[in-house]
């Protein structure tokens, strides 16, 4: 594997983030987003993720290869009663599937959430996206239901496997 660098993504990090959004919105259909990105202003992307640092038990996380974002992977908690739990994002650039970058994310952001104690990781997956639905087994995630029409791209709806992982 390529030098690749994995870390906290910071203020600083915002335009690359943005940047990276755009690409793999481009790439790909099993995220909330297209090509266009999240309609944020990198000010805006500043403050979410100087948000997310200042949350100790929440995090986003950035591999860089070449100074170039190529994949995210973020813990994000929940508020008040459900404070025990946190929802779980990754996303690997096309061009780096099947490198075990993904796997890498996820351990990271397992060890994390342990380490802050997230007791439960809840997460959505395009119940078509076989690859990601194997790698979220393979770490112990267990599927506890289905959202019907979760997506709707174009004329075409499309259902997610809801998962989670128990670290209790």
């Amino acid at each position: 594997m390529d030098e690749i660098q994995i870390r906290e993504l910071k203020r600083e990090d915002a335009e690359k983030l943005i940047e990276y959004t755009k690409r793999i919105g481009a790439e790909t259909d099993n995220l909330s987003f297209g090509p266009e990105g999240f309609p944020l202003t990198i000010d805006d992307e500043a403050k979410n993720l100087e948000n997310m640092h200042d949350d100790p038990k929440s995090i986003m996380l950035g591999a860089f290869k070449a100074d170039k974002i190529i994949a995210n992977g973020s813990i994000s908690s929940l508020p008040r009663r459900m404070s025990h739990r946190a929802e779980l994002g990754l996303s690997v650039l096309k061009s780096e599937w099947n490198k075990g970058i993904g796997s890498i994310m996820l351990e990271k952001l397992i060890e994390f959430s342990k380490s802050s104690g997230i007791e439960i990781i809840n997460l959505e997956v395009r119940n078509d996206n076989q690859s990601a639905i194997h790698l979220y087994e393979k770490f112990g995630f267990k599927h506890i239901g289905t959202s019907p029409a979760f997506f709707k791209i174009e004329d075409k709806y499309y259902d997610f496997e809801i998962m989670y992982l128990d670290l209790r």
